[in-house]
């Protein structure tokens, strides 16, 4: 068994390689996600106590004792010359393995993500709910982050965050941005939001809509005249309204439809889909723009028409996502099989497949 290196090394190593992940587990070698595979950065398996030191080099005495109390922990991890790591410990068979997510130290600008204008287009908004949305791994952090830099550009205000854990450090520019972590400045989201609403905030940013009493204050938040923003885990516009409602009890859900048919602005639901070229990944993304017959659609829990009223409403901002991936296809971006692997509705990607995409640049 050779002897592993520090974590720094291995941190290196992953952003070195262009990765996004660094992934430590017993038995294995480490290894950096590197587009949508593993790349390992050992000839050696690790083993657990190996494992464990590594992930303690990384820990502060607090941080310890919350991860032997809880058996898991999220935290950010800010390393000198390198930059900055979300990190997840958790336990796999009674040993401590660790994932860390490099978190680049600039914030990109909306427009070269990918983004259709609506996205632009929601930072202008002044009340209401705009939700992003997609699987672990799909840029929803990054988009929201986008978003917020972008809003502190364009209005003067207070902007107020509750994340778990601080990822990406807004500078101060025409909003005052005071960005609090769950663990180490407050108890949790709950408890969190309810003070925001004492903070004479202009926007509220969720880093997770995790349980009822967030989501349920963060409804009031929108409805009492603050923009909120807020992230979701689901993978399309129609799963996440139902997701919402459904986190409620029965006898409650009419009145959290009616709420978030009059609040909601509009969701950003996006996946990250492998490029053609082999070049790293490209955004596809859905836009519901909340609209009068989309409220209706929304408080008559009508969603299976929710799809058809996007579809029609592409030139209000709306796109479904295989409309998103449909144009990606065309432009020769993606290839066939990563399109029908993503879409919706294959018939709408067969459609598109009657003109072939042009033959992408490898230049």
């Amino acid at each position: 068994m050779s002897q592993a290196r520090d974590i720094v090394t291995y941190l290196h190593q992953t952003v070195s390689l262009g990765g996004s992940d660094l992934h430590l587990s017993a038995g294995a070698p480490p290894a950096a996600r590197v587009g949508e595979g593993l790349q390992p950065l050992e000839d050696f398996l690790l083993d657990c106590e190996s494992v464990e030191e590594l992930i303690q080099q990384t820990l502060s005495e607090s941080q310890r004792a919350t991860l032997e109390k809880d058996w898991e922990l999220d935290y950010a991890l800010q390393v000198e010359g390198i930059g900055r790591f979300r990190g997840n410990v958790h336990l796999v068979r009674g040993h401590s393995e660790a994932a860390f997510r490099y978190i680049p130290d600039a914030i990109p600008e909306l427009s070269t993500l990918g983004h259709y204008l609506s996205a632009e287009n929601f930072c202008q908004l002044r009340r209401g709910l705009i939700l992003v949305t997609g699987i672990t791994g799909s840029g929803k952090t990054t988009t929201l982050a986008a978003m917020v830099q972008r809003i502190s550009e364009i209005r003067s205000g207070v902007i107020i965050t509750v994340e778990d854990p601080v990822e990406f450090v807004f500078p101060h520019k025409s909003c005052l941005v005071k960005q609090r972590e769950i663990g180490s400045d407050t108890k949790s989201f709950p408890i969190a939001l309810r003070q925001a609403l004492r903070q004479d905030p202009d926007v509220i940013v969720v880093s997770e809509l995790r349980d009822l009493e967030t989501i349920r204050i963060a409804l009031t938040a929108a409805e009492t005249g603050h923009l909120v923003l807020a992230t979701l885990h689901t993978l399309d516009a129609p799963q996440t309204i139902d997701r919402i409602v459904d986190v409620f009890p029965a006898d409650q859900q009419q009145q959290v439809i009616t709420q978030l048919s009059g609040v909601l602005q509009g969701i950003v639901s996006q996946r990250l889909i492998a490029r053609a070229d082999g070049q790293g990944r490209v955004l596809a993304s859905e836009v519901l723009c909340a609209s009068h017959a989309m409220r209706t659609c929304i408080r008559e829990r009508k969603m299976e028409q929710i799809v058809g009223l996007m579809e029609i409403g592409y030139r209000d901002g709306n796109r479904t996502i295989d409309q998103s991936i449909v144009e990606l296809f065309k432009s020769g971006l993606i290839t066939r099989d990563e399109a029908f692997y993503h879409c919706r509705d294959r018939k709408v990607i067969e459609l598109a497949l009657v003109t072939p995409p042009p033959v992408p640049n490898q230049a």
